[in-house]
């Protein structure tokens, strides 16, 4: 619905409803990220719990961007060796990706739905930092 031909306090509250259908999806987009994380953690952590009788898991990530780690982690995979590691890893990379698909959706709904187009540069700026910082070691 195109917001310029309604009445002013119309208007107003038409871009409030909007700010707050933005404010209830990135809220939606943390928490679920969040508690997937959560989850695949903590079922690896159990798992790992019942496999070895300890919840520690001995290994380093150090070196490694995250493409590097879904990488590795795909490789293990492809040869067979799904376990509790993965599952926790899987947890990491999902907490590391909610901000991405946070600002994803910023930059969404500020150039689809507000055609705010000071906000989308803005926006995408951070986008393309957050995508850069992904690659580094």
């Amino acid at each position: 619905m195109d917001s310029s031909n309604l009445p002013i306090g119309t208007k107003a509250s038409h871009e409030r409803e909007l700010q707050l259908d933005m404010d209830v999806l990135v809220g939606y987009i943390l928490q679920t990220g969040v508690l997937l994380s959560m989850a695949l953690v903590g079922a690896g952590l159990f798992w790992t719990w019942l496999r070895t009788g300890r919840t520690a898991l001995d290994y380093q990530i150090n070196r490694m961007n995250l493409f590097d780690f879904v990488m590795h982690e795909a490789r293990l995979v492809a040869h067979g060796m799904f376990g509790p590691r993965l599952l926790v890893n899987l947890g990491i990379t999902c907490l590391m990706l909610t901000p991405f698909v946070r600002v994803g959706a910023s930059v969404v709904y500020f150039a689809g739905v507000l055609k705010n187009w000071k906000y989308t540069l803005f926006t995408s700026i951070v986008l393309i930092v957050l995508t850069y910082s992904l690659f580094l070691r």
